[in-house]
C-alpha cells in the first residue's frame, strides 16, 4: 500500500505546477489550465485522505465530486469569457485585457 506521504507530496508538487503556470503565464487559457492543476491537487489530497482516515465514510467522494463540478462550470464560464475577450480585442494576453478600464 502506497503511504499518504507520497500522495501528499504528488498533490503539492501538482499545486506548485498550477501556482506556477497562473503566475508566469500571460495566455488566458494557461492561466485557466493552471487553475484545474490546482483544483486536481485538491482532489487528490481530498480522496488520499479519504482513503487512509475513513474510509467507510462517504463525504471524501462526494466533495471531490463537488470539486469536479465547480472546475466544470469554471472552465465553461471561463472559456466563454475568453473567447468574448477575444471576439472584442482579438487577443487573450492577460495583460492586454483590460476592458473595465476607461
Amino acid at each position: 500500500m502506497i503511504p499518504l506521504s507520497y500522495y501528499l507530496v504528488f498533490a503539492a508538487a501538482l499545486f506548485s505546477i498550477g501556482i506556477f503556470g497562473v503566475l508566469a503565464r500571460k495566455n488566458a487559457v494557461a492561466i485557466i489550465m493552471g487553475i484545474e492543476l490546482m483544483l486536481n491537487a485538491v482532489n487528490v489530497n481530498l480522496l488520499a485522505f479519504w482513503r487512509y482516515l475513513e474510509p467507510g465514510w462517504i463525504a471524501g467522494q462526494a466533495f471531490a465530486i463537488i470539486v469536479f463540478a465547480v472546475a466544470a462550470a469554471e472552465v465553461a464560464v471561463g472559456l466563454a469569457l475568453i473567447i468574448s475577450i477575444y471576439r472584442r480585442r482579438s487577443t487573450v494576453a492577460a495583460e492586454e485585457i483590460d476592458l473595465l478600464k476607461w
